[in-house]
């Protein structure tokens, strides 16, 4: 049987990675990797290359040419978020192209569109022209990964691990929210692209639907360590939104600015709102992956938290954050 050959956009980065590495284990792919032509000498790139991936230089800041993207069954994008414009351009082309499969870069909360994320909208701007062309689809959300959903100890001892560094309680923290393992997401998508139920659809993924509540006591139970939990009020996280939507405007192609409001625009949706559940997933038309792959077994929020109490593990965005 044939391999379906699929270009992936935004390999380097650490959801791409993961789908990478979860395509290649499938085994059902044959994998491109697409990159902007100021990237194609970087040795992460030069590295994929030295593994056997073909390495396509592709700017998605011009049109792009469909030519390129004819040979490809399935394009897959996992673009960093301050980008989510420029696959436009990329959508444009798979549709004249003939793609079967785009994939957008979606991978986060589940949340309804509207002036509740400021990177929701970024993103349904993209789904929008793919309903408009009638490109064929399939659009994948993670829930929050597990790597950044663990409270610090007070011993210091997560430190390593730790990307955030709060242990802030949003309201009164008992906001169930979905978690996956970012290693599990590259697994899902690839039993996702191949399954003809998808297409067209929405898919949410998921190992647990924790709250704060949940998982501090998780923490604190196999780890022995009492966290003091520092309570922060809707009043409070409007306050800062208000403050930092009002520094983007002031300073608008200012990514750390940017990513200052999405952070907080995701605890607003989490927590406050409570967006990020199956129940919503649901409501909001999306299939459930756990449902559809009950032969697949993600790994639990326990078992990393094991992992990372014994010393195994990566930070995310090591050397880049």
């Amino acid at each position: 049987m044939s391999k379906t050959k699929v270009l992936l956009l935004g390999a380097t980065g650490e959801t791409g990675a993961s789908i990478l590495e979860g395509l290649a284990r499938d085994g059902s792919f044959d994998i491109s990797i697409a990159v902007r032509p100021a990237s194609a000498d970087k040795p992460a790139v030069r590295a994929l290359a030295d593994r056997g991936f073909s390495i396509l230089s592709i700017d998605l800041s011009k049109k792009v040419n469909a030519s390129v993207l004819t040979p490809f069954d399935t394009v897959i994008s996992s673009i960093g978020p301050e980008s989510q414009q420029s696959q436009l351009n990329f959508a444009r082309a798979a549709k004249a192209a003939g793609v079967t499969r785009f994939v957008p870069c979606g991978f986060i909360t589940v949340c309804p569109p509207g002036g509740i994320m400021a990177l929701r909208d970024a993103k349904e701007e993209v789904y929008n022209l793919i309903f408009k062309l009638h490109l064929p689809y399939t659009i994948i959300d993670t829930g929050f990964w597990h790597q950044i959903s663990f409270p610090p100890l007070p011993s210091g001892k997560l430190d390593e691990f730790h990307f955030l560094g709060e242990n802030k309680l949003y309201g009164d923290g008992n906001a169930p929210n979905l978690l996956t393992d970012l290693r599990d997401i590259g697994p899902f998508v690839a039993r996702i692209i191949r399954d003809p139920r998808t297409l067209n659809k929405k898919v949410f993924t998921w190992s647990d639907e924790l709250s704060q509540n949940e998982i501090y006591a998780l923490a604190e139970k196999l780890s022995g360590e009492s966290i003091d939990k520092k309570p922060f009020a809707l009043e409070e996280i409007e306050a800062v939104i208000t403050k930092a939507k009002q520094a983007v405007d002031a300073d608008p192609t200012n990514i750390g600015l940017q990513m200052g409001l999405w952070s907080q625009e995701y605890n607003m949706s989490k927590y406050y709102r409570e967006d990020n559940t199956r129940k919503v997933a649901l409501y909001l038309g999306y299939l459930d992956a756990k449902e559809l792959y009950p032969d697949f077994k993600p790994i639990t929020f326990e078992e990393y938290f094991k992992e990372i109490l014994e010393g195994k593990g990566n930070r995310p965005y090591a050397g880049r954050f």
